[in-house]
């Protein structure tokens, strides 16, 4: 008997084998998934409203429009935003925020 032909043996048997015999592989499977790909997200998305929670006036930042500017005030949910060269002010909802630079690590001209 070939060594291919003796596994599917076993696993097509009825008894324990048989019957549990992608359990182990279906549980291994949930685990790597969960490392791969939900974890990850979830470490992401603590640290993105970690950012959002800090967001305070005069704070430089990004929109996920692509709209840059400073943060003029800080209402519960909501952000004015003065953008250059005009100082037009617009306003925005927190979540609308992709990314913050704060003096300290804005780039040296």
């Amino acid at each position: 008997m070939s060594l291919s032909i003796l596994g599917f043996a076993l696993f097509a048997m009825p008894g324990f084998l048989g019957q549990l015999g992608g359990l182990p592989f279906l549980l291994l499977m949930f685990v790597v998934m969960y490392f791969l790909l939900i974890a990850p997200n979830q470490k992401k998305q603590k640290t993105w409203q970690a950012m959002l929670a800090s967001l305070k006036a005069g704070d430089r930042v990004t929109t996920n429009g692509g709209i840059r500017g400073t943060i003029v005030s800080v209402k519960d949910d909501v952000l004015v935003i003065k953008t250059a060269p005009d100082g037009i002010k617009l306003e925005f909802a927190k979540s609308a925020v992709a990314a913050v630079t704060t003096d300290d690590a804005a780039p040296k001209a």
